[in-house]
């Protein structure tokens, strides 16, 4: 089932809770593992249940042949885009820069790249290996504007961190 027009009412406190739940989940399951494919499918997956305001949200790859391309990863939701060049959309944006960004409105975004036009707010922020090596971008998008700020941003830095680069 999609998730539609699921505007987050979270308070601050309610959203770091939320994380941290998370954050911990996450590290009891993540344990031990070292295959990246399970790594990702487990991190979107647990995301997107736990954030009704999440409406698609995954991984796009570094391939390693075009090392300037993103290739869609594991995610949750509808389509996602199969290749986005660095630089392109707000994707790409982080994979050339490798800087998170919050997005308050994709459709104001130069260079936009619209995998599924009901999404209309973004978080992006790039998944690093231990040796600090760009392997993804974490992308989450919602259907309503407005929906992430930095609490999300922090709080997805920090998990890709503990998944990724230990």
């Amino acid at each position: 089932m999609l998730k539609q027009d699921r505007r987050t009412t979270l308070n601050a406190d309610q959203k770091n809770a939320l994380y941290a739940d998370a954050t911990k989940e996450l590290a009891s399951i993540t344990e031990g593992e070292t295959n990246v494919t399970a790594l990702m499918a487990t991190v979107s997956c647990v995301l997107a249940e736990k954030f009704d305001y999440y409406f698609w949200t995954g991984f796009y790859i570094v391939d390693p042949i075009k090392q300037n391309e993103l290739v869609v990863g594991p995610y949750q939701g509808t389509l996602g885009c199969l290749r986005i060049p660095f630089g392109r959309g707000v994707c790409g944006t982080v994979a050339a820069t490798q800087k998170s960004c919050v997005v308050d409105d994709v459709h104001a975004f130069p260079g936009h790249i619209a995998c599924d036009s009901r999404s209309n707010s973004e978080v992006v922020v790039p998944v690093l290996d231990r040796t600090g090596a760009l392997i993804a971008v974490f992308d989450v998008d919602s259907v309503e504007t407005g929906s992430f700020d930095d609490i999300d941003k922090a709080a997805l830095e920090a998990i890709m961190a503990q998944v990724f680069a230990r």
